[in-house]
């Protein structure tokens, strides 16, 4: 279940805000002692996580099915992707539902039951926690997570059924702006950089992918070089873009590779301003890159 982008925060009975945190999506399922950890893009990724998939198996319940955001926290207790990307810390599971338990599928009773299945399945440890809630107000809660420098929140009605798929009952609201991009190219080093200066970042618009600008911080030497490998092998002679890109010295590649990319906002004419280079995600299919459209 995929929350929808809304503009604002606000506030309506009924509902709960729930920290929103940045890491990656994944559904744990515990069948007796054997436990899966599945992503969004349908990759097993048990053996990344071993302590987690070792402190579901201690679970009491014979069978559940989780969904929840696998993250590393920093010093502040806030989820940074760049730190999971770069295994820098503990993986720790927030779960945030409980879908089924012990034989009974539970994706069309509320989200209020749901809960309470979840935090009498869900014994909190250094590898799992159960997602924290915010404040009942969600302009108060909104104020937390922008006060702590959470990514944003979550707001959650109550009633709701656990569907497949985008949801209007389920919104996100930023705070730190962050989104994935379609890698399409790269430039050459200057001065001291090795390896490559900028990469070239798209986002699908109706099966196009429009150009978004290019980013050239946030990279590493080690990053540089290992993401280097990644691009050379994808090179193309032709432009991925659906429009012309004004860049000198540009390489483009197929466009396979999703970076996460920080940045403060969008400028008149569609390109990112002050982006930085956060990482790589592998849980996300290029085309499925798309311009959310808030409500």
């Amino acid at each position: 279940m995929l929350a929808t982008l809304v503009d604002s925060p606000f506030n309506k009975p009924g509902w709960v805000y729930e920290e929103k945190y940045d890491g990656v999506r994944m559904l744990a399922y515990k069948e007796g002692a054997k436990v899966t950890l599945i992503s969004r893009n349908a990759i097993d990724r048990t053996a990344r996580y071993p302590k987690i998939a070792e402190a579901i198996a201690e679970m009491k319940p014979d069978t559940l099915a989780l969904d929840g955001e696998i993250v590393v926290f920093d010093a502040d207790n806030v989820s940074r992707f760049q730190f999971l990307q770069k295994s820098d810390g503990r993986p720790t599971f927030a779960v945030f539902d409980c879908i089924y338990r012990d034989g009974k599928d539970l994706r069309k009773a509320p989200l209020s039951e749901r809960r309470v299945t979840l935090e009498r399945s869900v014994k909190p440890s250094s590898n799992l926690i159960l997602s924290a809630r915010l404040d009942a107000d969600g302009i108060k809660a909104f104020e937390i997570a922008k006060k702590k420098g959470f990514e944003g929140l979550i707001a959650k009605d109550l009633s709701s059924k656990y569907v497949s798929g985008r949801s209007p009952a389920w919104l996100k609201v930023k705070v730190r702006k962050e989104d994935e991009f379609v890698i399409g190219g790269f430039t050459e080093p200057t001065g001291a950089r090795h390896f490559f200066g900028a990469l070239l970042l798209g986002i699908y618009t109706r099966g196009k992918l429009g150009y978004a600008g290019k980013v050239g911080t946030g990279f590493n030497e080690e990053t540089l070089k290992s993401l280097h490998k990644k691009l050379i092998g994808l090179k193309r002679e032709s432009s991925p873009f659906d429009s012309d890109v004004s860049e000198k010295n540009v390489t483009f590649i197929a466009p396979k590779l999703v970076a996460q990319i920080g940045y403060t906002e969008w400028t008149g004419d569609r390109k990112l301003r002050h982006p930085v280079f956060l990482g790589l995600r592998d849980d996300k299919e290029a085309k499925e890159v798309t311009r959310q459209e808030k409500r």
